[in-house]
């Protein structure tokens, strides 16, 4: 499969990059993983948002979702028609969510024209496994993880320390895990996690290669990446907007 980093700006697109986005295909079967501020738009140097199969949220905070709005505003008035309804999962709330965004007022939407809603459970998604663990954030929130043909990709999504997420990234060939604070920076459980310990989840996993992602603005990738690589006891990539890993 290839993952294709939309965006990985953490809490906030910033100067670089847009917020949570991760393009996911394998054999023509295109999964989007969050949708964050700006991602819509690098979605569509890389495929036609009418050609997406599936999106799956790990949690609906403005920084992994907010770029639904402009989905929908494509998908209903933009000049190419759906094939079908796009297949959309995420945690309970996410049709109300999406239609207090783009509508503050709450009109009545046609979402279901557009979007085949449904919630976090394992199964099969196109040619994927798919499987999701609840993770530790102010939300419900969500790790994700796809398999097929023996590989797999492990997605923390936004999470505080986890041992459901150390189970769900077990070997994962590729484990993409969220790096929020710096070790100088003050640490709030259950929120996010350190570069360190990022590394350390990915080691306790067995992960065989970890990229770390989701750093604010105001941090540092080179950091957030040396102190993984602390943790993990092996080399540790940073997502940056473009980028293409094969797992």
């Amino acid at each position: 499969m290839k993952l294709t980093v939309l965006g990985c700006s953490g809490s906030m697109p910033g100067p670089d990059s847009p917020a949570a986005g991760y393009l996911v295909e394998h054999e023509g079967f295109r999964v989007v993983l969050d949708l964050g501020n700006g991602a819509f738009g690098a979605l569509q140097r890389h495929v036609a948002p009418t050609e997406v199969d599936a999106i799956v949220l790990s949690h609906l905070h403005a920084d992994h979702c907010i770029d639904l709005t402009s989905y929908y505003v494509d998908l209903r008035y933009g000049p190419d028609r759906p094939r079908r309804r796009i297949r959309l999962i995420g945690p309970a709330g996410t049709r109300d969510r999406l239609a207090a965004a783009y509508d503050p007022l709450a009109r009545k939407l046609d979402l279901q024209q557009w979007f085949d809603f449904g919630t976090p459970a394992n199964g099969e998604l196109g040619p994927f496994a798919v499987a999701f663990a609840p993770v530790n954030h102010p939300v419900p929130a969500y790790a994700i993880r796809l398999s097929v043909d023996g590989r797999s990709l492990a997605y923390s999504g936004d999470t505080g320390e986890s041992a459901d997420l150390v189970a769900l990234a077990g070997e994962a060939d590729l484990f993409l895990c969220e790096a929020t604070f710096a070790a100088d920076e003050p640490y709030v459980p259950d929120l996010h996690l350190t570069g360190q310990q990022a590394g350390e989840h990915a080691a306790k996993a067995g992960a065989k290669r970890l990229v770390v992602t989701h750093v604010p603005p105001w941090g540092s990738r080179d950091v957030a990446v040396a102190e993984a690589a602390a943790g993990f006891g092996a080399p540790v990539e940073a997502a940056s907007p473009g980028a293409v890993f094969e797992v």
